[in-house]
């Protein structure tokens, strides 16, 4: 009995000895998970695949970063709440940066996604229209906040047209959809990846592209504040380093498995896999222009930012002067 008295007072003492050596390396581990918060551009759809892959395979965590993936209600909405540091990165069309930062705006891009321009307009897959001024006398749909919006009156100037000769249509985004599909509008203004898919079912359809007109917008990529940017480079760098490792998982054969992580963040979404697959090879589709073909995933072109200032200049959307090296960084591509 001595013995076994002894015996239990010595394994209680080594626990307790284990659980103090134990008790500081697990705070550390812990705080070592830093929190961040990612706002994306809207509900869910193949854009995001690497964001919800690397969340669905734990790779945010193997890199130390706790990170709460919100859905957004534009990429206007989400670039407004990340310079007022309501969240701390965006995922959005980054094309909307001259003229956000000409009005007060602190973001940059610090990584690309979709370097080139996706914008377009859908039409019927069969229809005769072809460029911008076979839409004399038809009808457009899109919403106010739309990154369309600064280029529609500059896009139909390049076919001879105008306001009086095509109809634009501005409805909710809710009703942009449903107008379309109705055919109560002969076009849809929006973007390749992310509408051919979706109009496929009740509508197909194909895209004539702004890019056709010489239009440069930088579409998808992450956004955050100066302020962030400067200080928290770490947790950034970390950030682009599982989403250069996600999307070239996705890239190399594995678009499937991105669409049901998608599916499996968002089991409320009643997505379809057939068109977040369909969105998800469009966005690689849209990955590179020829300034960044070779590069990193993320990298960002200063060429691209120059014809996309250039751009907004000529469609009004703000003055010139402003140096395009200001709307991006590239530190954390490697």
């Amino acid at each position: 009995m001595k013995m076994t008295s002894i015996a239990a007072r010595l394994m209680r003492a080594a626990a307790a000895a284990a659980a103090l050596l134990a008790g500081p390396l697990a705070v550390g581990a812990a705080a070592a998970e830093e929190k961040m918060t990612i706002r994306l551009d809207f509900s869910p759809w193949g854009v995001h695949a690497g964001m919800h892959l690397a969340k669905e395979k734990g790779w945010f965590k193997d890199a130390g970063l706790d990170v709460d993936i919100q859905d957004g209600r534009g990429s206007g909405n989400t670039l407004q709440l990340v310079n007022a540091g309501q969240v701390d990165v965006g995922q959005i069309q980054v094309g909307l940066l001259p003229q956000a930062r000409e009005n007060g705006s602190t973001a940059k891009a610090f990584a690309g996604i979709d370097k080139r321009t996706d914008l377009a307009v859908l039409v019927d897959q069969e229809s005769p229209v072809a460029k911008v001024a076979d839409f004399k006398g038809k009808s457009l749909v899109v919403f106010a906040a739309s990154p369309w919006a600064p280029f529609i009156d500059y896009w139909l100037k390049q076919g001879g047209l105008d306001r009086t000769t095509v109809n634009v249509m501005f409805v909710d985004p809710s009703a942009v959809w449903g107008t379309y599909t109705a055919k109560r509008a002969d076009g849809l203004m929006s973007t390749e990846p992310s509408a051919i898919p979706v109009a496929a079912a009740n509508r197909p359809s194909k895209a004539i592209l702004a890019e056709d007109v010489g239009i440069t917008f930088p579409s998808y990529g992450l956004v955050a504040t100066e302020k962030t940017i400067e200080g928290r480079k770490e947790a950034l760098k970390k950030l682009v380093e599982v989403q250069q490792k996600a999307w070239t998982y996705i890239r190399d054969g594995h678009v499937d498995e991105a669409a049901d992580a998608i599916i499996k963040q968002r089991p409320n979404a009643k997505l379809d896999k057939k068109v977040l697959a369909d969105q998800i090879k469009l966005t690689i589709d849209f990955f590179d222009t020829p300034n960044t073909k070779g590069k990193p995933i993320g990298y960002q072109s200063p060429e691209d930012w120059a014809k996309a200032a250039k751009s907004a200049v000529d469609a009004g959307a703000i003055k010139p002067g402003t140096d395009p090296a200001t709307y991006f960084t590239n530190e954390f591509i490697q």
